[in-house]
């Protein structure tokens, strides 16, 4: 396959498209250039060829993931999972999360905690934020550990109290829209019982 001709891409610094004789166009670096000494006109033996789409994948796949992690932190799972869907191929996807892990762009336990912290800010409970972490394809191994970020679940539920009681009879109708709202956010029962009798309710472990 020869080379029609080389030329500097315009959108990505560091990035040289090499177009093909048929048409195709490969996205390599100035580095993978060097490595494999292209010049226009060159003629690819087929296996030098298949070498360099296979390092023009995984280059496109590195500078996909660096503009994904660039927009917002993700985990590893869902990096790889958007990269996939640009049309990376497994392995790309997972050289190039493998690539970020090591120069510290991608830190799976630093996002979970994170997450987290984002969950305590907004009032929900440990559920709720063990359904953002599982939503986020965040490691299962790393739930516990972040899981100690949230403010203390009497803090929480006491807060979301003070600002949803109206005020007035805390009937059994009053006691069950509280307590609903407690559960939606991610609370346990225990935890909406006991707030609830902090608030003046009177209601026993049974019901």
């Amino acid at each position: 396959m020869r080379i029609d001709h080389i030329e500097a891409s315009r959108r990505k610094k560091g990035r040289v498209l090499v177009f093909l004789e048929d048409g195709a166009c490969l996205k390599v670096t100035e580095q993978e250039l060097l490595d494999f000494g292209l010049r226009s006109g060159d003629e690819l033996e087929e296996g030098t060829l298949e070498r360099l789409k296979k390092a023009a994948g995984v280059s496109d796949a590195k500078a996909a993931a660096a503009d994904l992690i660039g927009r917002r932190a993700m985990s590893r799972r869902s990096l790889e999972q958007k990269l996939q869907e640009k049309g990376a191929s497994q392995a790309e996807a997972r050289y190039a999360g493998e690539w970020l892990e090591a120069i510290g762009a991608l830190n799976d336990k630093e996002y979970a905690a994170m997450l987290v912290r984002r969950c305590g800010d907004m009032g929900y409970g440990p559920a709720r934020a063990r359904e953002k972490l599982r939503e986020k394809g965040v490691p299962r191994e790393l739930w516990e550990e972040a899981l100690e970020e949230l403010p203390p679940a009497e803090e929480q539920v006491d807060r979301f109290l003070a600002a949803r009681y109206r005020g007035g009879s805390l009937d059994r109708r009053e006691q069950k829209r509280l307590a609903d709202a407690l559960l939606r956010r991610g609370f346990s029962w225990s935890d909406a019982r006991e707030g609830l009798n902090r608030l003046g309710a009177d209601i026993t472990e049974d019901e």
